[in-house]
């Protein structure tokens, strides 16, 4: 018996769809720029906050527990998009550095909940112009008038198909 077809993911494309994007050089595809400018962004990120020794995942982590106040590690993985591992894995690497704490929750031992500690908030308040500067550094070829519409642009994508993320954000 002959196994079944394999089932392509753009079956449902057009054949002149799926032929202009084959035909489209590669670094000019959406899916290649977005994780080059990804790269770049982090590249200009950890320039900026080098003196902070802090990654942009840890960044995002912090802010989070600033937002959000005293978290469950489930939560603050939703929040951030991150799988529950790497976030236990970020939070357990911040504690060490003593920018949060971590303890088991009070209602159920089985989950952690993180906390911002006064130096993670200073820590903080120390990026906030390094980070504006690698936001702004990342945008700064869009001419002003079109920045704001870019990042439109940017949310809509996100959130249109934060749903098929391996690790979709949760509000």
């Amino acid at each position: 018996m002959d196994a079944p077809p394999a089932v392509s993911h753009i079956d449902d494309t057009e054949p002149d769809q799926v032929l202009a994007w084959r035909n489209t050089a590669l670094n000019e595809r959406p899916g290649f720029l977005i994780r080059r400018l990804h790269q770049i962004h982090v590249a200009l990120f950890m320039e900026e906050c080098a003196a902070e020794g802090i990654t942009p995942v840890q960044y995002s982590i912090l802010t989070a527990l600033e937002q959000l106040g005293p978290s469950e590690q489930v939560v603050l993985s939703r929040a951030v998009g991150l799988d529950r591992a790497n976030t236990a894995d970020v939070i357990s690497r911040l504690a060490q550095r003593r920018f949060v704490q971590s303890r088991v929750s009070r209602t159920d031992r089985r989950k952690k909940v993180a906390e911002l500690t006064g130096v993670g908030q200073a820590l903080l308040t120390r990026l906030e112009s390094p980070v504006a500067r690698a936001h702004e550094r990342t945008i700064a070829a869009l001419p002003s008038d079109e920045r704001a519409t870019f990042l439109r642009q940017l949310l809509l994508l996100v959130e249109t198909n934060n749903e098929v993320s391996r690790t979709p954000i949760v509000r």
